[in-house]
This record gives C-alpha cells, sequence and structure tokens, in this order.
C-alpha cells in the first residue's frame, strides 16, 4: 500500500531532513508571518482560540482572557503556505468560525521547514521540473499571486496588489503531470488552473521532492501489526515513522467520522520507537497502538506509517 499523500506527510517528519522546527503566536486581527531561511514552509498545525491567559492579553479585561479551553483548527494556514519561502497573512477573519464569542484570541502556526526543489514560472511560461536522482513527487503548488515582486517586471502596479491569490485545483493537474517521473513540465495559464484572481498577473509556485525509488512505505492500522522484511543480506533502515492520523482515508472503512477528522496528528516519539525496534534488522514487528506510542490525538483511530529502506549490511 503506498499512499502519496501520507508519504509527503510523513516524509516531513524524517529527522534527516529537518531543517527547522518554528512556532508563530500571533495576536487576531494581526499579521501572521511565517519564513524559511532555507527550504520551505510545512506547516504541521494551525489553531485559533485561548489556552493561556497570559498571551495577548495587555490592555484585554479579565473576561476577554479566562476562557482558556478554546481552539479550533485553521485549514487555511497550510492551504495558503505550505511550500513557500515566506508567507504573510492577515488573521482577520482567517478562522472558519468564532470558536469562543467575548474571548480574545491569537493564532498559534506550528510549522516545520523541509528542503525542497522549487521552481517559480511566469503566467504564459512552462514549468520544467527535473530530479538528477529519483522521482518527482510534488509537495505544493499554487497559480496565483502570494507577494508583490514575484514576476513584477514590466506589469503595471494595480495588476500586482492582490497577494492573496490562491488557486483551489493547482496541486491536482501539477502532481497528475509530474509525480513518478523524472522530469516534466507544466504549462502556467489559467487554460489548466482556475483563475483566482482576474486582473492579477499571476504565477505558478512548485516545491517539490526527489524521491529515492528504493524507499518502501508501512501503513498498520491501529491495534493491527505488521512486519518489515528485507532481502537477506540486507537489513532495514528507517527513515520516518508517525503514529497518528495525517488524511481522512487511511484506515477509515467503518469508522465514524468524527474518528477520522482529525488530520494532523503527530506522535513525537514515533520514529525514535520505530528505529528503536527495527534499525539494523533483517525484519522485525510493529504494532500500532497507544501502549507502545503516546496517544496524540484521543478519539481518533490512528495508523503507524512508516518510511524505509534496504541496505547492504
Amino acid at each position: 500500500m503506498f499512499d502519496l499523500d501520507v508519504f509527503l506527510l510523513t516524509l516531513l517528519l524524517n529527522s534527516r531532513l529537518l531543517i527547522s522546527a518554528e512556532t508563530v503566536i500571533t495576536c487576531d486581527g494581526f499579521v501572521q508571518h511565517l519564513s524559511c531561511d532555507s527550504g520551505v514552509i510545512h506547516v504541521q498545525s494551525a489553531t485559533c482560540g485561548r489556552t493561556s491567559s497570559q498571551i495577548c492579553s495587555v490592555g484585554r479585561p479579565q473576561s476577554e482572557t479566562a476562557n482558556v479551553q478554546c481552539s479550533i483548527d485553521v485549514p487555511a494556514v497550510s492551504k495558503r503556505c505550505n511550500g513557500l519561502r515566506e508567507c504573510e497573512l492577515n488573521t482577520q477573519g482567517l478562522a472558519p468560525q468564532d470558536p469562543c464569542y467575548g474571548t480574545y484570541k491569537y493564532y498559534t502556526t506550528n510549522y516545520i521547514c523541509i528542503p525542497a526543489e522549487t521552481s517559480v514560472t511566469c503566467h504564459g511560461g512552462y514549468s520544467y521540473l527535473k530530479c538528477e536522482n529519483g522521482k518527482i513527487q510534488i509537495n505544493a503548488a499554487n497559480y496565483g499571486r502570494t507577494d508583490k515582486i514575484t514576476c513584477s517586471e514590466g506589469r503595471p502596479s494595480e495588476r500586482l496588489q492582490n497577494t492573496n491569490c490562491y488557486s483551489p485545483n493547482a496541486l491536482a493537474p501539477v502532481s497528475k503531470s509530474c509525480n513518478g517521473l523524472e522530469s516534466c513540465e507544466v504549462f502556467a495559464t489559467h487554460t489548466i488552473f482556475t483563475d483566482p484572481c482576474v486582473g492579477t498577473y499571476k504565477y505558478l509556485a512548485i516545491s517539490y521532492f526527489c524521491v529515492q525509488p528504493a524507499v518502501r512505505s508501512s501503513v498498520i492500522c491501529e491495534l493491527a501489526n505488521n512486519t518489515l522484511i528485507c532481502d537477506h543480506g540486507t537489513v532495514i533502515r528507517i527513515h520516518s515513522a508517525n503514529y497518528g492520523r495525517t488524511d481522512s482515508s487511511t484506515c477509515s472503512t467503518g469508522r465514524p467520522a468524527s474518528q477520522l477528522a482529525k488530520t494532523d496528528c503527530y506522535a513525537s516519539n514515533s520514529q525514535a520507537i520505530a528505529t528503536n525496534v527495527c534499525e539494523g534488522k533483517n525484519r522485525c514487528s510493529l504494532v500500532a497502538s497507544n501502549g507502545i506510542f503516546s496517544d496524540p490525538c484521543p478519539n481518533t483511530f490512528k495508523y503507524l506509517y512508516v518510511l524505509y529502506s534496504c541496505i547492504s549490511n
């Protein structure tokens, strides 16, 4: 079983690829700024609410800071920022709904900076993606505009002002054209992508990985087990592991929607445990359970996703 969406998200947890981890807290109504000095943004979680009476409390009456049991996920942050080196978001109205009326809220975003290849192509041009080693795996794509500088030369100012321009369907056609290939090209035009901001001069921004074909994957639903096996003369090397849930479809059969809704669920000890059990062995058995891994999201049906390869002993 090889779920590409889960593969992308789990790959980001690989400590060998991790550049840095950041947490940004922004008071409601202000601009949140995410940036990577090296690599691109991948949002692990983004919430709006209040879990502390001290944060963003200056000048606020106690009645607006007393409720510390208030939180809601904000999927717009990952949608708009994943795959970019820098991202600014006006938090006013960014949350899908108000999780606690009368409480002054703040936005908390946890993200990592990951190494990825990037491509930016102005409207009307072709994006050329290539992997010298491995196959292309698209991480993020947007046809629109998120700053005033990119693809701005010779363009009138009024066509560069909208920097909140995100296409709703860019990822799917780029992934279809490029995933699994050593090279590909994509035409940056609204005949392929929905035009998200008529009158704004747009560009196609893509980030992608070059994945080694020898990497294998294993998905183990909660309370089940699986054995990782390498050929004679080779041993297991764990690249990444996560016990939790990063999409709503994997291990979902027969489960109520309430157990599948949380898709930013990561157990911090996943890779350490999988490495301790399997690294350097020809075969090993892994069990996906709360008794072995910490429970990162109660009331969510979880699974263990492992990326590994077999290397010479």
